[in-house]
């Protein structure tokens, strides 16, 4: 499942990627390249697209990456009273020696 969620995550990157690439800050990238000053709702709505597909993107890999982390196996603590148990069987086993 690990697996899944990080190809996943690798996946989603390397869109991400591409979709920030496609946009131009300035009001240019692919909306300008497909629409004709008469087709203003096909720019409008290629800019939209281009919006969610960021943002559901992101999402994505913030989403995978918290499962991801949840899935982790919990470190064991290890308490004082444990420490100096181990510590004095350990000091016990070199006298004995």
């Amino acid at each position: 499942m690990d697996a899944i969620l990080s190809i996943l995550v690798l996946l989603a990157s390397v869109l991400l990627i591409f979709v920030v690439y496609i946009q131009n800050p300035k009001g240019g990238g692919l909306s300008s390249d497909f629409g004709s000053p008469g087709q203003l709702g096909g720019v409008k709505k290629t800019n939209e697209f281009i919006d969610k597909l960021t943002w559901s993107l992101a999402g994505v890999i913030v989403v995978a990456s918290i499962i991801i982390t949840m899935r982790q196996p919990k470190a064991k603590k290890v308490t004082d009273a444990g420490k100096a148990q181990t510590e004095q069987g350990q000091s016990q086993q070199e006298t004995s020696e």
